[in-house]
């Protein structure tokens, strides 16, 4: 959508596609170009080889770019897991990235500690649901309901297998035909499955890639965009709930200020409001970041 330069590039995060973007891609094609895509095997893109880490698709987006000639420069927008590739496509190709915005970019580089064995536990519930979810579509039976996972694990009922993506389908954000194409790729698609157990298992790499191949941006413009409730709290929220949730996300947005010393021109901005899904819940922060940078 839109004409001009510099081309903006939205990421996806893990278990999303293109129509993540779409309260914000509509506002920034006014001023410049705005391209969304689906990474090999999810959302409308055929499946791509094997493993899906993020070298493999930095340079599938480069190539893509490229042969459909969709000139740079690229200012890169990732959200979560898009932000390990809209980093690696960076440090691949650092003479045609223009810049970054990170939207509640996933960390595990910067943390500097590995997972709990907690997390390590969660992981390995949710490979087994996506791999229940695909052999079931392979075998041209229901799909299975899968347990929570998370926080309300121990309380919540079990969830469609559909459930899983972006922040549970059907979204309230679109259309119900947008809704209804989605939920047949959900509900469908092998090669869904494949690509986003795949990426999981391989994140792992992308966070050795990342680490290994760190450089500095110059003084190329990055965002960084934290959010700061991603439990939701309200009035309502226990005062004792609520002072362990703003300690987690004091330390969240310490961990993603990390991210700053990459470039002379970095700026970190704390979405209050928001939890994980900035662009839907405080878009006008994410568009206002991408403009910043597009009119300096």
């Amino acid at each position: 959508m839109g004409t001009g330069s510099p081309t903006v590039i939205f990421n996806a995060g893990w278990e999303d596609w293109s129509p993540a973007w779409s309260l914000i891609q509509p506002s920034i094609a006014r001023y410049t170009r705005a391209c969304t895509y689906d990474r090999a095997g999810s959302g409308f893109s055929s499946a791509g080889p094997m493993p899906r880490n993020s070298v493999e698709i930095a340079r599938e987006l480069h190539a893509a770019l490229h042969r459909g000639h969709i000139p740079g420069p690229y200012l890169l927008v990732g959200h979560s897991f898009g932000s390990y590739t809209t980093r690696t496509f960076a440090d691949l190709y650092m003479p045609e990235v223009y810049g970054l915005v990170l939207v509640d970019g996933e960390s595990g580089d910067l943390a500097g500690q590995g997972s709990s064995a907690a997390d390590q536990a969660e992981t390995r519930a949710m490979l087994a649901g996506l791999a229940a979810c695909r052999d079931a579509i392979a075998n041209h039976q229901p799909l299975p309901p899968l347990p929570a996972h998370g926080p309300a694990a121990n309380f919540a009922p079990p969830i469609p297998c559909s459930h899983q993506f972006f922040r549970g389908l059907p979204m309230p954000e679109w259309s119900p035909e947008l809704n209804a194409a989605v939920l047949r790729i959900a509900n469908a698609r092998i090669g869904l499955y494949n690509a986003v157990i795949s990426e999981m298992q391989e994140m792992p790499v992308d966070e050795q890639f990342l680490k290994a191949h760190r450089r500095s941006f110059g003084h190329r413009p990055i965002r960084v965009l934290t959010a700061q409730n991603h439990a939701y709290d309200t009035a309502n929220t226990p005062p004792d709930i609520h002072a362990r949730h703003l300690a987690d996300e004091s330390h969240w947005a310490a961990v993603q200020s990390q991210y700053l010393s990459l470039s002379t021109n970095s700026r970190q901005i704390l979405a209050t409001q928001s939890g994980h899904y900035i662009q839907f819940d405080q878009p006008s922060l994410v568009i206002a970041a991408i403009r910043s940078e597009i009119h300096r």
